[in-house]
């Protein structure tokens, strides 16, 4: 223990002092948050977006990977790992669904081919043993409506669907269930600056200013203007884009595994697969860009992805786009997650978390719990609340087309959004949830009203509605006409 670190004792008693501020409000810092706050510290989120999920994780792929094609010995492929066994140890608990689909590495030339045993190999290496190589036959067998040509897969059988952002939301309300008033956020809360001073961070933000012991960066894209707050940066964010399309439910039925091409040095290319929802996601693209906010999408690039979609299924013909969107992922200079604890500044960095933070988050939150425990243990006590037979379990609403939906069920009051069955009783339940949403996204995401084949046409007007009762809605119709305008 430093000498810094030493001198803490005498803050503990100060009430508006948090053990540990936690900026970004992404899966990952969700994820983290939960895990310090079921260790009894008292923890405080700042999002600059106005929901969690406003950056990097809004838009990704929703695998949960087993971590088979992750660098060997690597940080990442650790966090993977953990974060996959904790995740099916607790979705069941905090009612999370998962689409157990597998994948299939599929090549398609004779260079391809010759990669696919090395495939095999580094997944051993990552101790995911079921990993194999079939033939052309059995590859045919699985997946009838694959295009012909294909000269051999390597089968993963445990990669999985999930739902991307009903995960993030139960960490995040678990941990605000079970630390009360020792666990809070913040949205529209964006960290401008901060010192450190007799051993107290002070964080200047848009909402004032949040006293903290301990600040832990998982601010995603932009996660190397954020550190500079403590040093010079190691890292630099190079943000790369990615595309997707959604084509129509019906579609989904053309495929069963999660269909992967063999990777490159520079991606791992463009896969089709079911989403959780329903439909049938095509994507990504992967393109390097200096803007780290804005991720539009460009017709030729959507046209491109439709036209190798088709080629590895050719009955998509048959089926229409619904839907298109982009993401940014935080990329930098380096291939290893920037995840490094700084002892004498009171800080912990978590940042360069690709696109695998979904499946790694809480391996992530389980790596950060062990460099508190290991580089401040005098600023901070941690307990272990996670084996506690009280502990809060909180349900998350059901949006898994696979699985029994809420109008499904009577009583739900009559459906507001018919392209994707929602509810009223759904609407106002995430209305009245312990993070209700604060714009139209934020409860486009819980609920899923707007996200449909009409892109809110029909329903926008009753949704609003609802919403005027707990939000400031004076430029709403400009936001639904710039979300529509997005999409398209």
């Amino acid at each position: 223990m430093n000498k810094a670190n030493s001198k803490i004792h005498s803050q503990d008693s100060q009430a508006d002092v948090w053990d540990v501020t936690i900026i970004g409000g992404g899966v990952v810092g969700c994820a983290v948050m939960r895990r310090l706050v079921l260790n009894g510290l008292k923890v405080l989120l700042l999002e600059k977006g106005d929901d969690i999920l406003s950056g990097a994780s809004k838009a990704n792929s929703a695998l949960l990977h087993t971590g088979f094609d992750a660098p060997p010995n690597s940080l990442e492929l650790a966090c993977i790992q953990k974060g996959y066994q904790e995740f099916m140890e607790i979705h069941q608990k905090l009612n999370l669904p998962i689409l157990k689909t597998g994948a299939l590495v599929i090549a398609w030339n004779e260079d391809q081919y010759q990669n696919l045993p090395d495939i095999v190999e580094k997944a051993h290496k990552n101790n995911v043993l079921d990993v194999k190589m079939i033939v052309p036959e059995v590859l045919y067998q699985r997946e009838k409506n694959l295009n012909k040509g294909a000269l051999g897969a390597v089968e993963v059988p445990n990669e999985a669907i999930i739902d991307p952002w009903s995960s993030p939301l139960a960490y995040l309300t678990q941990a605000l269930l079970e630390g009360g008033l020792k666990a809070q956020y913040h949205f529209n809360c964006e960290v401008l600056g901060g010192d450190l001073k007799n051993n107290i961070w002070n964080l200047q933000t848009a909402r004032g200013n949040f006293k903290s012991k301990l600040v832990i960066n998982c601010a995603g894209l932009m996660g190397d203007l954020i550190e500079s707050i403590a040093h010079p940066s190691p890292f630099m964010i190079k943000p790369r884009k990615g595309q997707f399309l959604i084509l129509d439910k019906a579609a989904a039925s053309l495929v069963d595994a999660i269909i992967l091409p063999v990777p490159t040095a520079i991606t791992k290319g463009v896969l089709i697969c079911k989403t959780i929802f329903g439909n049938l996601l095509l994507g990504p693209t992967a393109q390097e860009q200096e803007d780290r906010i804005h991720a539009s999408v460009d017709q030729e690039s959507l046209e491109d992805l439709l036209k190798q979609g088709r080629a590895l299924i050719p009955k998509l013909e048959q089926f229409s786009v619904s839907a298109s969107y982009a993401g940014l992922r935080p990329a930098t200079q380096f291939k290893e997650y920037q995840i490094k604890a700084y002892q004498d500044q009171q800080w912990i960095c978590v940042g360069g978390i690709r696109s695998t933070g979904l499946s790694s988050a809480l391996g992530i939150a389980h790596y950060v719990q062990d460099l508190c425990k290991q580089h401040f243990d005098g600023l901070l006590v941690l307990g272990d609340k996670e084996h506690d037979s009280l502990i809060i379990h909180p349900q998350m609403p059901n949006l898994a087309e696979h699985l029994p939906r809420d109008y499904h069920t009577a009583g739900h009051g009559g459906i507001v959004c018919h392209c994707e069955n929602v509810t009223l009783r759904e609407i106002k339940a995430a209305l009245a949830s312990s993070v209700p949403p604060q714009s139209i996204n934020a409860l486009r995401r819980r609920t899923r009203a707007m996200m449909g084949r009409c892109n809110g046409f029909y329903c926008s007007h009753k949704v609003t509605q609802l919403l005027d009762n707990h939000l400031d809605l004076s430029n709403v119709a400009e936001n639904i006409t710039k979300n529509i305008s997005e999409k398209n």
